[in-house]
């Protein structure tokens, strides 16, 4: 398996190639993706164990998802066991690593989170995470301070967890190589992630914003999420989808399927 080194403008190209590959079976993809959204939050009816096995499943869901991408394009039926096939068609050995990993996984989010408790005052977030409603200055700091800290922090998990799923399932990778070769990769490509987060940003995050406060200037915000709604949650699964385009881009793999 080599890491291939891409040009800026493939960061583009991974998001283009994420909205052709969801073309090709855009209900499949949107099941799937308001499955583990189902999942995520029925995990936190569960104090803390939810939470936790839910991270400790990333890993092989990423892989599960990554797998649904294959099969669309071979035009096979996607189930939603999908999500289980690394656990369960790669073998013990294949099938404890992936557990590691995912326990890994959650013991790095932990300490994230023992580390972003000394930056950001979160109880002044209460407000926000349970009404929906930014009431002061000082919660916008602290917004600001917490999204910033929490993505300088999430950074190099993201760099060792972004290609080792599949790096651990698909190629058979102990747990320390895949999660060097998946920094190595991210590493090396880091200009074409640098546009890849730039864009998806701009399209997740800049877009709602600025539609939300157009329909507040226009008195119409009980209309706002019949439309925002509907195009975040689709922008979101087009964003899954180039996951998989990510991953062909950086590595050199003998394999018959291509994106478009």
């Amino acid at each position: 398996m080599l890491i291939k080194s891409v040009e800026l403008k493939e960061g583009y190209v991974w998001i283009r190639q994420g909205f052709w590959l969801f073309k090709q079976n855009p209900f499949t993809f949107l099941m799937l993706v308001f499955l583990y959204i189902f999942l995520v939050q029925l995990s936190m009816f569960i104090p803390l164990i939810g939470i936790i096995g839910m991270m400790i499943l990333t890993p092989a869901i990423s892989v599960g998802f990554m797998t649904a991408c294959q099969m669309v394009i071979r035009k096979e039926r996607v189930t939603p066991a999908i999500y289980i096939s690394a656990l369960k068609d790669y073998g013990s050995k294949v099938r404890g690593n992936i557990i590691k990993l995912g326990s890994i996984y959650a013991g790095m989010v932990f300490v994230l989170s023992l580390i972003a408790t000394q930056f950001v005052d979160f109880e002044k977030l209460i407000p926000l995470l349970t009404e929906q409603k930014i009431s002061s200055a000082t919660m916008v700091k602290e917004l600001y301070m917490a999204m910033i800290v929490g993505g300088c922090l999430y950074l190099p998990i993201a760099m060792v967890m972004w290609f080792s799923p599949m790096l651990v399932v698909y190629q058979n990778m102990s747990i320390s190589k895949a999660l060097f070769g998946s920094w190595m990769a991210c590493w090396m490509n880091r200009g074409a992630f640098l546009v890849y987060a730039s864009i998806w940003g701009v399209v997740l995050i800049a877009t709602p914003l600025f539609l939300g406060t157009l329909f507040d200037a226009l008195d119409f915000n009980e209309y706002a999420s019949f439309l925002i709604t509907p195009i975040s949650m689709a922008a979101i699964t087009v964003l899954y989808c180039s996951f998989f385009a990510t991953w062909k881009g950086c590595f050199q793999e003998n394999s018959t399927i291509e994106l478009k």
